[in-house]
């Protein structure tokens, strides 16, 4: 198991993996369809935008949170 310290960086990692695996591929679908070489190419939009998505992730959440908690009513 992972230690609580931890819980926001597995959170950022695996949210990342999660819409960027998803994103990448319906993404490369959209731009070239089902093609011999489709896992090929989605991999290598994958991988690109992930080391994007990660840091991105861990610097976004945060304000996002903020955000939310000013938009979102009290009980």
């Amino acid at each position: 198991m992972i230690p609580k310290k931890y819980e926001f960086l597995a959170f950022a990692f695996l949210m990342s993996l999660f819409m960027t695996t998803l994103m990448s591929c319906v993404v490369t679908f959209i731009n070239v369809g089902w093609v011999d070489d489709f896992f090929t190419l989605w991999f290598r939009a994958f991988w690109r935008t992930y080391f994007i998505a990660f840091p991105t992730i861990l610097v976004v959440v945060p304000f996002v949170r903020k955000l939310v908690h000013k938009l979102v009513r009290p009980h």
